[in-house]
């Protein structure tokens, strides 16, 4: 059987440098009937697990470590059996949250993340976070794109760990390359594709972060 990818959205909030926003995350869950990998775990943990359905969760995979995306990381893990795994870069913001409990193993770029019989390819796309992450499946022609790129642009480079030329170079060289008609799964917010955004980074640029 083919992976498929499921979604749902978790309401919650977001806090950095002092300053808590209310925030909807998207839940995003990759796999067949049998096996998955969750990217992301922000707010609520029967959330995630209604979207799994009882399948055996591979891997929790964390784009990056802002407390939206790893709130309940930990308490995921325990639920499930399954490694949270985050980039070494974006140690120094799952701190933050997570004081006292490390990640289960290390995200790297060029890793494949294999899940029903389909890769998940990691690509290290720095600039939101430092160790922030994408996951290419060019087998679905998906692309999961965490807060690096959203429907409209790059993610916010505004607050602490963050800088908006890394994200812009990120974006140009990880992500503008690939397929046009890649579908782009956000953390927040509705889908766009790679040939969408692509014609509009001069006005990116432009406009800074």
């Amino acid at each position: 059987m083919m992976a498929r990818v499921d979604h749902a959205v978790s309401r919650g909030t977001f806090t950095l440098d002092g300053e808590t926003f209310d925030v909807d995350n998207n839940i995003w869950v990759l796999g067949d009937d049998s096996e998955c990998v969750v990217i992301d775990a922000p707010h609520d943990v029967e959330a995630v697990l209604e979207v799994v359905g009882g399948r055996a969760v591979k891997a929790i995979l964390a784009t990056h470590a802002h407390d939206d995306h790893v709130r309940i990381a930990p308490e995921l893990a325990r639920a499930t059996g399954a490694p949270v795994l985050l980039h070494p870069d974006d140690r120094v913001v799952w701190d933050l949250t997570h004081p006292d409990t490390a990640p289960d193993g290390e995200l790297r770029d060029g890793q494949a993340v294999e899940v029903a019989g389909t890769a998940l390819h990691v690509l290290h796309t720095p600039g939101h976070s430092p160790g922030a992450c994408c996951f290419h499946v060019p087998e679905l022609g998906v692309v999961f794109t965490g807060d690096t790129l959203f429907r409209g642009g790059p993610g916010a480079t505004g607050r602490s760990y963050s800088d908006f030329d890394t994200i812009i170079g990120s974006i140009t060289r990880r992500l503008l390359p690939l397929d046009p008609d890649t579908v782009v799964h956000t953390g927040h917010g509705d889908d766009t594709t790679i040939g969408a955004e692509a014609p509009h980074l001069a006005d990116w640029i432009s406009r800074g972060r």
